[in-house]
């Protein structure tokens, strides 16, 4: 079997309408397909729901179910904020500006302009408190294929030591400083 695409992946949301108006407002998602049921379909059991999709654009989906009968959101308290997030891929180091901007012109709080040296992004929280991302790939063809060429290595030694193994770390040490803006 060869996964061809990610189908759709599935979030909780407080407010059905909410998200949907925000994800088509601050970024440009299409509301794609809703359906509510009164039983859950795989396991039978009797919980109202809203389940809503959005176009992720690239044939990629992004789901969310409003659950009214089930206890108040929460997130997972030992996992930090910054890890569980949600990214967008952008075309360019341009709309990225341009998304930074339109998202804080309407009260939106953005994190970034952040530099990864292979990508930049911004990051935000959509109004279901889910962290989001959007990425501008920045690599140049010489900096892919020498992260392709450590990455097992570096699973490898992280696997054994779970410290950070150091095969790129140029990444982080400007050898590549400005070769990806040019």
């Amino acid at each position: 079997m060869k996964i061809q695409r990610i189908h759709h992946v599935a979030y909780r949301c407080k407010d059905a309408r909410q998200t949907v108006e925000w994800y088509r407002d601050h970024l440009g998602m299409d509301f794609v397909l809703a359906i509510a049921e009164d039983q859950v379909p795989s396991t039978h059991e009797p919980d109202p729901y809203m389940h809503l999709f959005m176009d992720a654009g690239g044939g990629n989906v992004l789901a969310f179910f409003e659950i009214p009968h089930s206890p108040p959101m929460g997130r997972d308290e030992n996992t930090p904020a910054w890890v569980q997030h949600i990214a967008f891929k952008v075309d360019s180091v341009q709309e990225l500006e341009e998304a930074k901007a339109r998202l804080e012109a309407r009260g939106v709080p953005v994190v970034g302009i952040t530099d990864h040296t292979i990508f930049k992004s911004i990051y935000f929280f959509d109004p279901n408190g889910h962290r989001l991302e959007l990425a501008a790939d920045t690599a140049t063809p010489e900096m892919t294929r020498r992260l392709d060429e450590v990455k097992w290595a570096m699973l490898e030694e992280w696997s054994r030591t779970k410290r950070a193994p150091r095969h790129a770390a140029w990444m982080h040490e400007n050898e590549f400083a400005g070769v990806a803006d040019q």
